[in-house]
């Protein structure tokens, strides 16, 4: 009797796309806010290399679900490495979901869809959600407490546990500080104080070469004084006369 072998069954394999269709941003103030809180995070933990900073990066935290996924405007995990990816696979990067998550309003956002953001973060485990509208200059922070995101009562000046990042809302902005005091700053302002600090290093090396000119132009001055005093005692000597016998 020939036994006929059945192959084994062969699952497809699942597309985890790296684009939802949507655009990073609505406008040009929703996305400047997306590249402040982002770039300036990746300064912040540079030094730190299991320290994973994105915007705008699909987070499927369910392994085999592709409807089930969300694309932060910033989000920051720890005990991730740093690098490049399409998305965020939760199953691939030993379970661990972003901790904080940052997201920017712009008036295509709804109440709804807002709402529905909210319950899937907590659901799936961020521990900071921090959702800002820079048209009303409004922030509304949640912090996880017992599995459920708690909205902060109080958040001016509120200092995030994970980040120590402080928030402070003016009359007409939202600032944000490090740690050590600096605030955010966008590229150009960066870039500005990086050319602020290259002109007065550059300062500083001129006037350093100044001072290194006028003290050799002293020691050549006081050398040739000194020559001039040893002539004069050899012209005087020449003629029999000894200064220390006057």
């Amino acid at each position: 009797m020939v036994q006929q072998l059945i192959p084994p069954e062969i699952k497809p394999e699942i597309i985890y796309p790296d684009s939802d269709g949507n655009p990073m941003s609505d406008n040009t103030k929703q996305y400047e806010w997306i590249v402040k809180i982002k770039e300036n995070l990746e300064i912040l933990f540079a030094p730190n290399d299991d320290v994973f900073i994105a915007g705008d990066l699909l987070w499927y935290p369910v392994e085999g679900s592709v409807k089930t996924r969300q694309a932060p405007d910033v989000m920051v995990v720890f005990g991730r490495p740093k690098g490049d990816r399409g998305s965020y696979k939760q199953w691939q990067e030993n379970n661990i979901p972003p901790q904080v998550v940052f997201e920017i309003l712009s008036p295509g956002n709804t109440t709804k869809e807002m709402a529905k953001k909210i319950l899937f973060y907590q659901r799936y485990g961020v521990e900071e959600y921090y959702i800002y509208n820079p048209d009303t200059i409004e922030l509304t922070g949640f912090i996880l407490e017992q599995e459920c995101l708690e909205a902060i009562e109080d958040i001016n000046n509120w200092v995030s546990p994970r980040l120590d990042i402080r928030f402070k809302l003016t009359a007409d902005n939202l600032e944000i500080y490090y740690p050590h005091g600096g605030k955010f700053l966008t590229s150009v302002e960066l870039n500005q104080r990086a050319e602020k600090e290259y002109q007065r290093a550059e300062q500083e090396q001129q006037r350093a070469e100044q001072e290194k000119q006028r003290a050799e132009q002293e020691k050549q001055r006081a050398d040739q004084e000194h020559k001039n005093y040893q002539d004069l005692l050899a012209k005087l000597a020449a003629k029999g006369i000894d200064l220390n016998n006057l």
